[in-house]
C-alpha cells in the first residue's frame, strides 16, 4: 500500500477500499506512517464525508487495532450509556447504579473532561480513595457482584482511536461527523456491551450546538451499533440549559447523591429516568427506574460501586476554600442560563482542563441557585462560584457577563423539552 494513494483517493472523493482502510489503520497505529500523512487524510475525510459501508469498515479497522473485551461471563444483560457531553451532566453517575439496580449490568468505561464539559471520572476522583484504573479482570467481576462500574478504558481498547483522537485535536478535524461517530463507537463496542444508549446533547453547552446536526451524529452512530451487532439507541436531549444545579466535579457527585436519595433536581431526574428507560428497554428488561430511586436500590449499588474500587461512600467531599456569588440585576423572571458560559466559568474556576494532561480541582464549580422560569429579585445570588484559587475569580466573571437574562414583564421562557427526540430501532 501506498499511503499517497490513499489520501489522493479520498481527495479526489472517492470510496476507500477496504484493504485500504485495513491498512491505513493498522500502519498508523503501529507508527509506519507519519503524523501529516494521517493528517491530510483526515482532513480529506473532513471535506469528502464517508459512505456508511466505509464508515463501518473504518470503524471495524479502529476496534480490531486492540481487543473487543467478552462480557458474556456477568450472567446479566450488558447495555450502556455514551454522552456527547455537556455542562452538569453527571447523569452518567446516577445512571449506572439506577440500571444495575433494575437487573443489567452496566460497563462505564469512561473519560475525562476537556474544555468546557467535565468527565465522569474527574467527578468521580473527587470521592475520597476512589481509583478509576481496574484491571479487565477486576471490571468484570465488579459487573458480576455489583452490576455497574465506571472505570477508565484501558490501552489495549481501540488504541487507533487514542492516536487518531490525539492527532485531530490538534489539527482542526475534530468536527467531522464519521470521524466523530467513529471514535465513539468503536470504543463503546470494544467494550463489549450488548446494547447502548446514545445521549447526544443539543443547544450552546454540547460539542453539537445544532439540532440537524446532532441528529445527523445520533443516525449514524446508531447505523454503526447496528453494523457490528450492539442494539443501538439514541436520545437527543437538551443542553441550552446546564442540567441540574451545579457544575463542577464534586459539587456535581454531592448533586447525584441527592438523586439517589430520592431528590434532585427535577430536569436531571427526567432525563436520568428517560435514558435509564430506553437502557432497560434495549436490554430486555421490564423494570421501572423511578421505583429503584424511590425504594434505596439505586443508593445501595452506588455505596457498593465506590466501594469496590477502593472509595469510601461515607466520606465527606471537599469542598472550596472561597465562594462568591453572582446577584441578580434587576427584579423578574430568569429567562436564560446559557449553559456553555456557565461551563467556562466552572472551567476557569480549575473545574476543567485546556490540555489532557492538565490536573484539575475537585472542588471548583458553579452552584445554579436560580434556573430559567425562577422568579428573582434584584440583588438576589444567581450563581455562587466556587474556587481554591480567588485570583481565578475575575476571568470566570467575564465568562458569565450576558449568560443570562431576565425579563421584568414575567414572561416564561421558551425552552426546548428536555428530551427532543429518539433515534432508534
Amino acid at each position: 500500500m501506498d499511503v499517497v494513494d490513499i489520501i489522493r483517493s479520498k481527495r479526489d472523493g472517492h470510496r476507500l477500499a477496504d484493504d485500504q482502510i485495513d491498512w491505513f489503520i493498522e500502519a498508523y497505529t503501529a507508527g509506519a506512517v507519519a503524523d501529516e500523512q494521517a493528517s491530510a487524510l483526515l482532513m480529506a475525510i473532513v471535506w469528502r464525508g464517508m459512505e456508511p459501508d466505509e464508515l463501518a469498515r473504518w470503524t471495524a479497522a479502529m476496534i480490531a487495532s486492540g481487543t473487543r473485551l467478552d462480557l458474556t461471563g456477568v450472567g446479566r444483560p450488558t447495555v450502556d450509556k455514551h454522552s456527547t457531553g455537556g455542562v452538569g451532566d453527571k447523569v452518567s453517575l446516577i445512571l449506572c447504579p439506577l440500571v444495575a439496580a433494575c437487573g443489567a449490568a452496566v460497563p462505564q468505561l469512561s473519560g475525562r473532561g476537556l474544555g468546557h464539559t467535565g468527565g465522569t471520572l474527574d467527578k468521580l476522583e473527587a470521592i475520597p480513595g476512589w481509583s478509576p484504573d481496574l484491571s479487565t479482570e477486576a471490571m468484570i467481576a465488579t459487573l458480576r457482584d455489583v452490576g455497574g462500574v465506571i472505570c477508565a478504558a484501558g490501552g489495549d481498547l481501540a488504541p487507533a482511536d487514542r492516536k487518531l483522537y490525539a492527532l485531530r485535536d490538534v489539527t482542526g478535524t475534530v468536527e467531522a461527523i464519521p470521524l466523530i461517530a467513529s471514535s465513539i463507537m468503536s470504543k463503546k463496542i470494544a467494550e463489549g456491551t450488548d446494547a447502548l444508549v446514545l445521549d447526544v446533547k443539543v443547544g450552546s453547552g454540547a460539542f453539537l450546538p445544532d439540532v440537524d446536526l446532532a441528529r445527523e451524529l445520533a443516525r449514524t452512530m446508531v447505523e454503526l451499533g447496528a453494523a457490528h451487532g450492539v442494539r443501538t439507541s439514541a436520545l437527543l436531549t437538551a443542553m441550552d440549559t446546564p442540567l441540574g444545579r451545579t457544575a463542577g466535579n464534586a459539587l456535581e457527585v454531592t448533586e447525584s447523591v441527592e438523586v439517589l436519595a430520592g431528590g434532585g433536581p427535577d430536569d436531571l431526574v427526567e432525563v436520568t429516568l428517560a435514558l435509564a428507560r430506553e437502557m432497560l428497554s434495549l436490554a430486555g428488561i421490564e423494570a421501572d427506574p423511578a421505583a429503584a430511586l424511590a425504594d434505596g436500590r439505586a443508593m445501595d449499588v452506588w455505596r457498593a460501586m465506590i466501594a469496590a474500587q477502593g472509595g469510601d461512600p461515607d466520606a465527606p467531599l471537599p469542598r472550596a476554600g472561597h465562594i462568591e456569588t453572582v446577584p441578580a440585576p434587576a427584579d423578574g423572571v430568569l429567562t436564560r442560563l446559557d449553559a456553555r458560559s456557565v461551563g467556562i466559568a466552572a472551567w476557569r474556576l480549575g473545574a476543567g482542563r485546556a490540555r489532557k494532561e492538565d490536573p484539575v480541582s475537585p472542588t471548583a464549580g458553579v452552584v445554579m441557585l436560580a434556573k430559567p422560569g425562577d422568579d428573582v429579585r434584584a440583588g438576589q445570588p444567581l450563581l455562587e462560584l466556587h474556587t481554591d484559587e480567588p485570583d481565578r475569580l475575575p476571568r470566570a466573571l467575564d465568562a458569565l457577563d450576558g449568560a443570562f437574562s431576565i425579563d421584568a414583564s414575567g414572561s416564561e421562557p421558551e425552552t426546548l423539552p428536555l428530551v427532543i427526540d429518539r433515534i432508534g430501532p
